[in-house]
């Protein structure tokens, strides 16, 4: 492969991987706020504040257990909100908590 036809490649994929990482970045952030009225939510009993969740109701929650550290959390564990696998389209508040949660590896 000549020097010429190297660099057209390797500029064509660091210019795709850029493409692809910006749409990411604007899909997350397009992505709407779960609300704890939204009928998911409250079926899972989401909180966006997880010191907020009704331990009667809830038994097994533990102050400890937040979305940031939840498998299925989609963000760094210093995002504020992130999107959540159990809430397609929704943007989840670290610090929240549903009964969905289950601790990462």
């Amino acid at each position: 492969m000549s020097t010429t036809r190297r660099r057209a490649f390797l500029i064509s994929t660091l210019a795709s991987a850029s493409v692809l990482a910006a749409s990411r970045a604007s899909a997350q952030a397009a992505a709407a706020k779960l609300e704890e009225t939204d009928p998911q939510a409250t079926a899972l009993g989401y909180k966006q504040d997880s010191g907020k969740v009704d331990q009667a109701k809830f038994p097994n929650h533990a102050a400890s257990q937040v979305c940031s550290g939840c498998q299925f959390f989609q963000g760094k564990p210093t995002d504020a909100m992130a999107p959540c696998l159990l809430f397609a389209g929704k943007q989840v508040a670290a610090g929240g908590w549903c009964s969905g949660y289950n601790k990462k590896a």
